[in-house]
């Protein structure tokens, strides 16, 4: 008999005579919590996640689908990119202004290799205004979570209202648990002991979000 096996026999044996409980473990505690704190339009929605997606320092831009492309053009010009990194289901008119080379994403792509890449550009599932947190879920427009992570400068376009809720209940509700979730606010960043900041530890180094309206979305969320 393992160590395990003689653990977990002692386990059964202490809650062989504890009766089971009459209500399932999920129905136990009360969860009535606020959907949001506050009542929003989805106008206000919208401000509210620019001021806090830029409180975390990240970049906010906004325009119209119509300008969608010349504004990403324009970041990545302005940014010096040679490659952007194209996930497989992306808009490729959103690219249609830049002169940067676009590079498709591969399941044999290494790390190494997507370290070199200068910019990645993707959708994301739905953005908290609550919090300035943008959830990607590996879906079509957003591609794989590595290549959200790895590349310095990562551009994410956010649907506006479609995508934008007020806050995390409403969020989870819009999402898929079994999917890769990556919740973002800001770009990545830590303190030492001494709280020095330091930005592009565990991911890009500069996270700018677009947030366009006027754009059909692919999956509104509820």
């Amino acid at each position: 008999m393992s160590s395990r096996e003689r653990i977990l026999g002692r386990v059964r044996r202490a809650l062989a005579d504890v009766p089971q409980d009459d209500t399932p473990y999920e129905d136990a505690i009360a969860r009535g919590y606020l959907q949001e704190h506050d009542a929003r339009s989805p106008e206000q929605a919208a401000d509210l996640l620019a001021e806090n997606l830029a409180d975390y320092r990240a970049i906010v831009h906004r325009c119209t689908a119509d300008d969608l492309a010349a504004t990403i053009a324009g970041l990545l010009s302005a940014r010096g990119a040679r490659t952007v990194l194209v996930p497989p289901g992306l808009d490729l008119g959103w690219l249609a202004a830049t002169g940067a080379e676009q590079l498709p994403d591969h399941a044999d792509t290494t790390p190494h290799e997507l370290d070199r890449i200068d910019s990645v550009v993707t959708g994301c599932a739905v953005a908290v205004a609550e919090t300035g947190t943008i959830v990607l879920d590996g879906g079509p427009e957003q591609g794989r979570r590595r290549i959200t992570l790895v590349p310095d400068h990562h551009i994410c376009v956010v649907r506006v209202p479609d995508q934008v809720v007020s806050s995390i209940p409403q969020a989870l509700s819009c999402l898929n648990p079994a999917l890769p979730l990556t919740w973002i606010s800001g770009p990545s960043a830590t303190s030492d002991i001494e709280l020095d900041r330091v930005e592009g530890v565990h991911g890009p180094r500069m996270f700018e979000v677009v947030l366009v309206t006027g754009m059909p979305d692919a999956g509104a969320v509820a």
